[in-house]
């Protein structure tokens, strides 16, 4: 909006002087009109607000976002280390599994070993007496089983079963029991 200078002559006839003053009222009423819109406060504090409420919303948006892709990265993450640890787990259990079967293996080897051992150390009398033992013992099994009831002789069948599978265990315990026997009559015989 530039003006001529005051001194010079503008218009030179009167409607041009007419024109002239129309357009300058409608330039100052739009000076107005923007000079009374910056002095305005509370429009200017709306429009504000209304320029924050925006930005807020975007940014509340934006970490809402964030959020949810944060939570399913540590969703598999999560599921992962669970994952590895189930996995971990197994094998130290496969692995103790082994362990105590090895040692199961070992104990029972160990313990045929000390039976073994036991029965070969017992002097060949008392093996000798082990077995008619075993025998006789065999001998009043069968007596039973023919004079048993029927129910009777089934559970007579089925311990005699076990016998006859644990048969060195037995032989050996009662090589042991018999080998006590032989020793409290000899120290009392002393």
């Amino acid at each position: 909006m530039t003006q001529p200078p005051h001194d010079e002559p503008t218009a030179s006839t009167p409607d041009e002087l007419r024109e002239q003053v129309e357009q300058t009222r409608e330039e100052l009423g739009q000076t107005v009109e923007a000079l009374a819109a910056k002095t305005d406060v509370k429009a200017r504090a709306r429009e504000k607000a209304a320029e924050v409420k925006e930005q807020t919303a975007a940014k509340a948006g934006e970490l809402k976002e964030q959020t949810a892709a944060k939570a399913g990265e540590l969703k598999e993450q999560t599921a992962a280390k669970a994952g590895e640890l189930k996995e971990q787990t197994a094998a130290k259990a496969g692995e103790l599994k082994e362990q105590a079967a090895l040692k199961a293996g070992e104990l029972k080897t160990k313990a045929a070993d000390l039976a073994q051992q036991a029965q070969e150390k017992l002097p060949d009398p008392l093996k000798d007496k082990a077995e008619q033992a075993v025998a006789k013992a065999a001998r009043t099994a069968q007596t039973w089983q023919e004079k048993a009831p029927e129910p009777v002789r089934q559970k007579t069948a089925r311990g005699a079963q076990l016998a006859r599978d644990n048969r060195n265990l037995l032989l050996a315990a009662a090589a042991g029991t018999t080998a006590l026997v032989w020793l409290a009559c000899r120290r009392t015989k002393r």
